[in-house]
């Protein structure tokens, strides 16, 4: 069977909450609309961004449950399905296949920093538990293991793998697996202290797995598209550029709290982050809607919130 083909504009998609802290699931349709809208080709529910690690198993498995029903078949719907133990992942990807999954994203369990010889094999055991089209996210500044290009490329090897994020700052690492050429996209984290877009997009690389798409989706979903004429690349400069402000934004406190407070005050569905995290107020959070500002972000997606006008 074909490798599921996904590129451009892979967006980590927050979890909206209510006010009781409930997860609000007619925001979470608002949020799958505005993506859908907007040029995104796939979301991620319950990444990092998604606040996963706050969420109860009982809360994972309803939003796959929820959110399932929520698709169009214009945007392919993934799942962070990561848990502490092997045997623990292969219970959420069971769930997530059974329940209408397009996919889902798996990094290394948290905490244990196992050795990368344990979690090459951890991703390949899970991988032939499902049939369901998988993504591996190598994310050592989360969870401390770091897969080298030769374990990437051995784990690639597997029908199942269709979509590598990577969140290192190794232009080489990039380089090395693109050169390979697995039958599977390539994405980058799209954090610019990492500074991996540029390059991963210039040599091939099929899009970026990122977090600013939850504001700017459009705008991010240009900086996706692979590069397979002349005119792409310059509009991707360009675009770039403009966008540096937000890009910095995005990643000026742990993720998701600049990205989620920024989506409340400008009116998105999206609740405060989950204690210990708070959301940002004062000048901090001004800063951000400045910026909205400045890019005009506020015209294009048509906020009009009190914050917004008081910038």
């Amino acid at each position: 069977m074909a490798k599921m083909k996904v590129q451009g504009s892979f967006v980590a998609l927050i979890t909206p909450f209510n006010k009781d802290g409930s997860v609000d699931f007619e925001g979470f349709r608002s949020l799958l609309r505005f993506q859908e809208e907007n040029g995104s080709s796939a979301v991620l529910i319950m990444g990092s961004t998604g606040e996963v690690s706050m969420l109860s198993q009982q809360e994972r498995e309803q939003i796959i449950v929820e959110t399932a029903k929520m698709k169009s078949g214009r945007m392919q719907l993934f799942y962070g399905c990561t848990g502490n133990s092997t045997a623990a992942t292969i219970g959420y990807l069971r769930f997530a296949r059974a329940n209408g999954a397009d996919g889902a994203i798996l990094a290394a369990p948290a905490y244990i920093c196992a050795a990368e010889s344990d979690i090459e094999d951890y991703f390949l055991e899970v991988a032939d538990a499902t049939d369901l089209p998988l993504g591996l996210y190598n994310n050592p500044p989360r969870v401390k293991t770091d897969l080298h290009w030769e374990h990437l490329l051995r784990i690639f090897k597997h029908p199942n793998y269709v979509v590598l994020k990577e969140s290192t700052a190794r232009v080489g690492q990039v380089a090395q697996v693109l050169r390979a050429r697995p039958d599977a996209a390539v994405m980058c984290c799209d954090s610019p202290n990492l500074g991996l877009v540029v390059p991963t997009m210039s040599l091939g690389g099929h899009g970026t797995a990122n977090m600013t798409g939850n504001i700017a989706p459009a705008e991010i979903a240009v900086l996706s598209s692979p590069w397979t004429t002349p005119e792409v690349s310059i509009s991707f400069r360009e675009t770039y550029l403009r966008m540096l402000p937000m890009l910095h934004y995005a990643y000026s406190a742990i993720n998701p709290v600049a990205i989620k407070s920024l989506l409340r005050a400008v009116g998105m569905p999206a609740g405060e982050p989950r204690r210990p995290l708070k959301g940002l107020q004062g000048e901090p959070l001004l800063k951000g809607l400045r910026v909205v500002r400045e890019l005009e972000l506020d015209k294009k997606y048509g906020w009009s919130s009190a914050e917004l006008k008081s910038v």
